[in-house]
C-alpha cells in the first residue's frame, strides 16, 4: 500500500462561543485556523489527520514533508514518523509546529491503515477499556454551567488569572459538591509561582478536580514550588510536543495529569508513548482540545478509549456551527459522555467542498478587549508574558472572604 498523494488543507473556523479562561467569559479570539491532511494510496484507501501548533505554518510544513512520503509503504507508520523527524533536524528543534506537521500525517496514517483493515483505530491501539468517554465542558458563567448540567455533563472547567477563586466559590455554592470543577490559570499574563500558590490556597476548600497550568510552561522551578505547596491535582502540558517534552513533568513528579494536545504533540504514535510513560509514574491523561477541529478530537477519543490511565475529555458546550459541516460524522455525545465510534479508521472523513468554503486567514493572537482584560489596569499595552498581581493584599483577602462565605 504505497502513498501516492499527501495534501494539506488549511481553513478558517469561527471561534467557540465561550471558553473557561477568558476574563469576560466569551472566546478571546475572533477566529481560528484548522489544518487537515489527506493521504491517498495506490490501493484506493485514504486517511485524514489534523495538525495544530500554528496551523498556517503547519500546512506549509506538511507540504514540505510530502515528497519524503510519496512511494513509501503506508503500513510502516512509526518508521515514517522517524523519517520525517530526522528530516527536520536541519531546522533545529521545531517544537509544536514540526510536531504538528508530523502528527497530522501520522494521524492520517493510522486512519488509513485501520480503514484498510476494516477496523476502528482503537482496535489497532490494543482494544478499548471503555466504549464512552466522560467529558467536561468550559463554563465561564453560572448560566453556561447550569446549561451544561442540564445537558448531562457532570464536570466543568472555569478559570482565569483574575477571578478564578471567586468563580469556583460561586460555582461550588450554587452547583453543589457532586459536580467536578476544574480550574484553568494559564496566561497571558501568566502567574508568578507565589501568586499561583496564593490562588490555589483559595481553591483548596472547594476541592477542584485539577488546577491547570498555574505557572508558565517554561517555569519548571515555579511548578516545583507550586507542587510542594498544595495537594490539589496539578495538570499541564498542552503546549508541549513529543515524548521528550513530557519527561520532566512526568519523571520529576510535577503533575498528576498531563494534557497532550492531539494536534500538537506529534501524532497518535507519540500519544501512545507518552501515555505509557505516564502510566509508569501513576499519572493520568486528559488531552487538551481547545482550538482543535473535529478530526483531532476523533483521534483523542480513540486514544482515550485505548489507555488505562485516561481521566477525561475536553469539549466546548457549544462551538462554531460549521464544525459539524466539515466532517462526515459529528461527534456523538450522550449524557456528558462522548461515544467511541465503531466505524473503520477514525470514523470520520473530511467534506472537502465545505473546507474549501472557508479559506484561511490571519492566525495570531492580536489582542482585543476580552483578551487583554486579565492584565492589571493600565498595563495591557505592555503585552508582558508574566505579571505579578497588583494590590495583592486586597486581591487575595477579598477572594479569601468570598471563598469562606461560599
Amino acid at each position: 500500500m504505497r502513498i501516492t498523494l499527501v495534501t494539506p488543507y488549511v481553513m478558517q473556523a469561527g471561534a467557540p462561543t465561550e471558553t473557561s479562561w477568558s476574563a469576560q467569559g466569551m472566546s478571546a479570539a475572533g477566529s481560528r485556523n484548522w489544518c487537515f491532511v489527506r493521504i491517498d494510496t495506490d490501493e484506493g484507501v485514504h486517511g485524514v489527520g489534523e495538525g495544530s501548533g500554528w496551523p498556517l505554518v503547519v500546512g506549509a510544513a506538511i507540504a514540505d514533508l510530502a515528497p519524503l512520503l510519496i512511494g513509501e509503504d503506508a503500513r510502516n507508520i512509526d518508521q515514517l514518523w522517524h523519517r520525517m523527524f530526522v528530516a527536520q533536524m536541519g531546522h533545529g528543534q521545531t517544537g509544536v509546529v514540526g510536531a504538528g506537521a508530523i502528527g497530522a500525517i501520522d494521524m492520517a496514517l493510522w486512519d488509513l491503515n485501520a480503514k484498510a483493515l476494516g477496523v476502528p483505530v482503537w482496535r489497532m491501539l490494543g482494544g478499548r477499556f471503555r466504549d464512552r468517554i466522560r467529558a467536561y465542558v468550559h463554563a465561564s458563567s453560572l448560566e453556561t454551567a447550569r446549561g451544561a448540567i442540564n445537558a448531562g455533563f457532570t464536570a466543568l472547567k472555569t478559570g482565569n488569572v483574575t477571578d478564578a477563586a471567586a468563580k469556583i466559590a460561586l460555582f461550588r455554592r450554587e452547583l453543589g459538591d457532586e459536580i467536578d470543577l476544574a480550574v484553568d490559570l494559564h496566561g497571558p499574563p501568566w502567574l508568578t509561582a507565589a501568586d499561583a500558590i496564593a490562588t490555589i490556597r483559595q481553591l483548596e476548600p472547594h476541592q477542584p478536580m485539577f488546577v491547570e497550568e498555574p505557572v508558565p510552561p517554561e517555569d519548571l522551578d515555579g511548578l516545583k514550588r507550586v507542587r510542594a505547596a498544595t495537594d490539589l491535582p496539578i495538570a499541564a502540558g498542552e503546549r508541549l510536543a513529543l515524548l521528550w517534552g513530557y519527561r520532566a513533568l512526568i519523571e520529576q513528579g510535577l503533575v498528576d495529569i498531563i494534557q497532550p494536545d492531539t494536534g500538537r504533540v506529534g501524532g497518535i504514535s507519540q500519544l501512545r508513548k507518552i501515555a505509557a510513560l505516564a502510566e509508569a509514574h501513576f499519572v493520568q491523561v486528559a488531552p487538551h482540545s481547545g482550538t482543535l477541529g473535529p478530526v483531532a478530537e476523533y483521534a483523542a477519543i480513540h486514544f482515550l478509549a485505548s489507555i488505562p490511565n485516561a481521566l477525561i475529555h475536553e469539549r466546548f458546550l457549544t462551538d462554531w456551527p460549521g464544525r459539524d459541516r466539515v466532517v462526515s460524522h459529528p461527534i456523538d455525545v450522550v449524557d456528558g459522555h462522548v461515544i467511541v465510534p465503531d466505524r473503520p479508521g477514525l470514523g470520520v472523513d473530511l467534506i472537502l467542498e465545505e473546507v474549501a468554503r472557508h479559506p484561511p486567514g490571519h492566525n495570531v493572537q492580536a489582542g482585543g478587549e476580552r483578551y487583554l482584560a486579565a492584565y492589571a489596569a493600565g498595563t495591557a499595552d505592555e503585552r508582558v508574558y508574566f505579571q505579578a498581581r497588583r494590590a495583592r493584599a486586597s486581591q487575595f483577602k477579598s477572594i479569601e472572604g468570598e471563598a469562606r462565605e461560599g
